[in-house]
């Protein structure tokens, strides 16, 4: 906001911010059309755009993340006693590559022992990058309905990825989740982060100082918030180096990359790093 708001410059980037409602079509607009030089970016979309050839390069400033366990939720009637009552069912997801889903999948298999395979994953809408094709036991509803109404209607036991869960009607699947969540994410050394910044790979080649130049812009911009009382995410390729780096995992064993990918390979870094 700093940033936006005229507070934090840069003498050598002009920045013309563009707004996206619902957001996502920010991520196809970089991806699928090339008209932006530089997004907010869904992190396992940016791990879709490399491995289709998409020309864009990744910056270490974490936009969004949150903790997900509190995001998978049934009907508060629901039978469901815990994770391990979702294999053989139906859960639904905005989409299979949704980071969101990505996460909180890798955390049931991890933590739980969940067999994902089990599970026939009702999705929403196709993935932001045009060449993926989802594993073979995800299906695509066309009703037009979305997914709490899915839930309430019994096509699907549990739903996750919406943005703010309302509690009216719903729990969550995994008991005590917030507490759950915050104890995982002390085990685990790591805060789940959902959001980068891409930016088109020839911009950054063309012009050697811009990812140093927009690594001082957002810091400048963050440091700021903080002193202001914004609490706000470490930036930087190290601090965030393990969750990248998880979630990176998590992709490769849910089918959406062909291995895992080491985050080094695609996040522009600091010389030294």
């Amino acid at each position: 906001m700093p940033i936006k708001r005229g507070e934090v410059e840069s003498d050598r980037i002009a920045f013309e911010f563009i707004e996206y409602d619902p957001l996502p079509e920010g991520f196809r607009a970089i991806i699928r059309e090339g008209s932006l030089d530089v997004a907010e970016m869904a992190l396992v979309t940016h791990l879709l755009a490399k491995k289709f050839g998409k020309p864009l390069t990744a910056i270490a400033v974490p936009v969004w993340g949150r903790l997900h366990h509190s995001n998978l939720i049934c009907l508060a009637t629901s039978a469901l006693r815990g994770p391990k009552d979702l294999e053989n069912r139906k859960v639904g997801v905005r989409a299979y590559s949704q980071t969101t889903g990505v996460w909180i999948r890798g955390i049931l298999k991890t933590k739980y022992g969940v067999d994902l395979d089990s599970i026939t994953w009702v999705t929403l809408e196709d993935s932001h990058v045009a060449e993926h094709r989802d594993p073979a036991n995800v299906i695509r509803d066309t009703s037009g309905r979305n997914l709490r109404e899915l839930l309430h209607a019994g096509e699907v036991v549990a739903i996750m990825g919406e943005r703010n869960v309302e509690p009216q009607s719903v729990r969550t699947v995994i008991p005590d989740a917030d507490r759950v969540g915050q104890e995982w994410a002390r085990q685990a050394g790591v805060f789940p982060i959902n959001h980068i910044i891409s930016v088109k790979s020839e911009l950054l080649s063309d012009h050697p100082w811009l990812g140093g130049e927009l690594m001082r812009v957002f810091e400048e911009a963050r440091a700021r918030s903080v002193a202001s009382g914004v609490t706000a995410l470490p930036y930087g390729f190290e601090a965030n180096r393990a969750s990248m780096q998880m979630l990176c995992g998590f992709a490769a064993d849910q089918k959406l990359t062909e291995s895992e990918y080491q985050v080094a390979d695609l996040f522009w870094r600091e010389a030294g790093e």
